[in-house]
């Protein structure tokens, strides 16, 4: 699997490399098709067909830069195009006579366009365009570029698997230092002579067409790292939601399972068959209208998110009714709630599993009741009572109160907070402001 996704990721990175290479070579293409296709010798009918052209003689004088100027007897100059004079290898002080092509604006020099004569010698085109030397040069600069590129891609995109502004800022830092690198043994030719060398080997290293090129790959590679690294931080929180939906149905399934479980409802047909025995019918209908509104709400609020808090505190109450039935004069609850509180929200059965690991934990006898306590502080609810140790501890798998911190963490984003001493066992839930929830 491994093995497959390093894959697909080279795959990718290669793609994108070779679209940045073709991009940054594309003015270089398209000029060479264009040079190539004017400066071909024409078919000698579209030459006869063709009105006679003006045509201008002089001495070329090429600049520093690489561009020309053909000056001419009378006064009058032509400007040669420098992509011309390397391709073609002129030289400074060379006898030209070439067409010329007028301007097209006021002010512009008239360009030289064909090469009709060299140093009194006819030209001859096909000993140009016959040698692969631009299709070399073109070659080498498109496995170059895809190179730069993909080496770029290969130290930028690894963020996405631990992702921070720092750890990308240092990634895209270390790839400027490889483009650096890359800069100079980059292919160029030797504007004079057309030989082809690596860039420190130039008499001049600072090429500013070839900097820009590469500043250009730099730039895209880090904007493509940055594009990677959001769309898989949004795959990632997909999937993570996706994790959550399914851990948020097995959390609801296990925790009405361990709601409705066979013990429970044992107990609780027990104590009402002990109230019948008894002859206390008053207590026994009593009972079976807050079990049947236990196990209603249980059934109708499974699926709930968020419950206001005085609904929940109704169903602790028919609750904790079975509850006292069964342990008559040794279980209590001291329940105490401000009543502005009674209308914020909780993930609903929050109380239920509290109440029922406290009972489940603790010794509960006449000389030592049980008291559970149920408060709220400053916005959290806190559900306590104090360690009476079983003589024979019931066994604990801890799979209520995960399931619950789960749940909790799921709905309101917070975490539940325990607070375990030697005396008392202390559960605190945080409580939704309903204001607040609306407000968002």
């Amino acid at each position: 699997m491994k093995w497959r996704m390093l894959s697909s990721n080279v795959a990718l990175n290669l793609w994108v490399a070779l679209a940045v290479s073709l991009v940054v070579n594309f003015s270089y293409m398209l000029q060479l098709l264009v040079d190539q296709r004017d400066d071909a010798p024409l078919p000698p009918h579209e030459a006869e067909a063709r009105p006679a052209e003006q045509t201008a003689t002089g001495v070329l004088r090429v600049s520093p830069d690489g561009y020309g100027y053909l000056v001419c007897p009378e006064g009058d100059s032509l400007y040669v195009p420098g992509q011309r004079i390397r391709r073609l290898e002129l030289c400074d002080g060379d006898s030209l006579t070439t067409r010329v092509a007028l301007p097209q604006r006021e002010g512009a020099h008239p360009t030289a366009t064909r090469i009709l004569r060299r140093n009194g010698r006819e030209f001859d085109y096909g000993a140009f365009f016959k040698r692969p030397a631009e299709s070399t040069i073109l070659t080498l600069q498109l496995i170059y570029y895809l190179l730069l590129s993909f080496i770029l891609l290969a130290i930028i995109t690894p963020v996405r698997y631990r992702y921070s502004p720092q750890r990308f800022v240092v990634r895209c830092l270390w790839g400027a230092a490889a483009a650096v690198g890359f800069y100079f043994v980059a292919p160029v030719t030797e504007w004079r002579t057309g030989v082809l060398m690596l860039n420190f080997m130039a008499p001049r290293m600072l090429d500013y067409v070839l900097l820009l090129k590469c500043s250009f790959a730099v730039v895209v590679s880090m904007l493509y790292g940055w594009i990677y690294v959001l769309v898989f931080r949004q795959q990632a929180v997909v999937m993570e939601n996706e994790r959550l939906k399914n851990e948020n149905l097995t959390t609801r399934y296990n925790m009405l399972v361990g709601q409705i479980n066979p013990h429970f409802f044992f107990n609780s047909l027990n104590s009402l068959a002990m109230l019948v025995r008894e002859k206390h019918d008053e207590k026994a209908l009593t009972y079976i209208d807050q079990l049947s509104y236990t196990f209603r709400y249980i059934i109708q609020n499974g699926q709930n998110t968020l419950i206001p808090l005085d609904e929940e505190l109704k169903f602790l109450d028919a609750y904790s009714y079975l509850f006292r039935i069964r342990y008559a004069d040794k279980l209590f609850f001291d329940i105490d709630i401000e009543r502005g509180y009674r209308s914020w929200l909780l993930p609903a059965l929050s109380l239920q599993p509290l109440v029922g690991n406290a009972v489940k934990h603790n010794a509960i006898t006449k000389s030592c009741p049980l008291h559970i306590a149920v408060r709220v502080r400053d916005g959290w609810i806190e559900v306590s009572n104090p360690r009476v140790p079983k003589m024979e501890a019931e066994p604990s798998t801890g799979i209520g109160l995960e399931n619950l911190r789960n749940r909790v963490r799921l709905i309101t984003g917070r975490d539940i907070e325990i607070i375990d001493t030697a005396s008392e066992f202390t559960v605190r839930l945080p409580l939704q402001n309903p204001a607040v929830c609306s407000g968002q």
